[in-house]
């Protein structure tokens, strides 16, 4: 039975972590090769849950000392049709993924959750496309359609939440959110950025977030956006009113685990970042990043120079984008 499904509790203020990236983790840190990122494969055999337990229970220490919060995202980022069919998944050895998945999870927060760390479980569902190409985009509909089995299972489990993962168009986060609310699931809508704040598609996030909002309004959801750095997520959100305040995440490109230096300053920028905007609760970066920033918001606040001086000097964004269509998606339209 899910334990916050009906109330997260990373909706609040205080302070939440989440990891940095399982694909980037296991290939340039552990330097273990999973073809295609397709990474639930791993659940098949005990060395490969070994290692994921390692990898979610790093973060469920780091939360537990530092006494914040954590997200664990389930490594189910591609755990749809496309993507499985390419090592020979079928629908039903999918589902018995996505389950595994999440089992794995529930056991990591059986053993650390406490009074003092609450471990939210999320259900990490990825983009159908590995990269942004027109040729390969899906109307909001079609990506409901495509989604759904996936999001049916998540929601069978003792899961908390969906998490939209890679995000790069606004279709594609819009068919999730749709499907996401007919099987009565909180999502979170995270968007990868370029390096101009634009997603692949070149909607700005203002757009994208403005067509979720439209378009899936019975979504229980909050946003989160991939970037390269905190500065980054300053000059994106800029002085914008009303959607920047629906963005509760960052999750930043993962560092390398021996880059102590880098880690603390990002910890540092995270400080006056969050200082900025009490909103973001939620950061996930490699566990040396997550654990500066969680003891640079014990210490005492000293602003980060720089970072003030972009938040301040950005120009508002646009509000939000024209809308395509306000139809919904029914609870009994969806088709599974």
């Amino acid at each position: 039975m899910s334990r916050y499904r009906k109330r997260l509790p990373q909706l609040g203020n205080s302070l939440f972590l989440t990891d940095g990236g399982l694909e980037h983790a296991l290939t340039f840190d552990d330097g273990v090769e999973v073809p295609g990122f397709i990474t639930f494969d791993l659940l098949r055999h005990g060395p490969g849950r070994a290692l994921l337990r390692r990898y979610f229970a790093d973060y469920a220490e780091i939360a537990c000392v530092h006494g914040v919060g954590a997200v664990l995202e389930s490594p189910t980022v591609r755990a749809n049709t496309d993507w499985g069919a390419n090592l020979g998944y079928d629908a039903r050895a999918l589902a018995q993924a996505n389950r595994k998945a999440i089992g794995l999870l529930l056991e990591i927060r059986e053993a650390f959750e406490s009074d003092g760390t609450q471990i939210v479980i999320s259900g990490n569902v990825g983009p159908r496309a590995n990269t942004y190409h027109q040729s390969s985009r899906m109307a909001a509909y079609q990506a409901a359609q495509y989604h759904a089995p996936q999001v049916r299972t998540l929601s069978q489990t003792a899961a908390d939440m969906i998490s939209a993962s890679g995000m790069t168009y606004a279709d594609e986060a819009v068919g999730i959110a749709l499907v996401a609310a007919a099987y009565a699931m909180p999502v979170a809508i995270s968007f990868r950025l370029r390096g101009d704040g634009r997603l692949p598609s070149g909607e700005t996030l203002a757009e994208a977030i403005g067509r979720v909002d439209c378009e899936a309004p019975h979504t229980r959801a909050y946003y989160m956006i991939e970037c390269a750095e905190p500065a980054q997520f300053a000059a994106v959100i800029g002085s914008g009113r009303g959607w920047p305040e629906r963005i509760r995440g960052l999750r930043l490109v993962a560092r390398s685990r021996s880059d102590i230096a880098d880690a603390t300053r990002l910890g540092m920028q995270f400080r006056t970042l969050r200082a900025e905007r009490p909103h973001l609760a939620l950061v996930g970066t490699s566990p040396d990043g997550v654990e500066a920033m969680c003891r640079a918001m014990s210490e005492q606040p000293m602003p980060d120079v720089e970072l003030l001086s972009r938040l301040a000097g950005q120009m508002p964004e646009r509000a939000s984008a024209e809308s395509i269509h306000t139809s919904l998606f029914a609870t009994d339209d969806v088709v599974v």
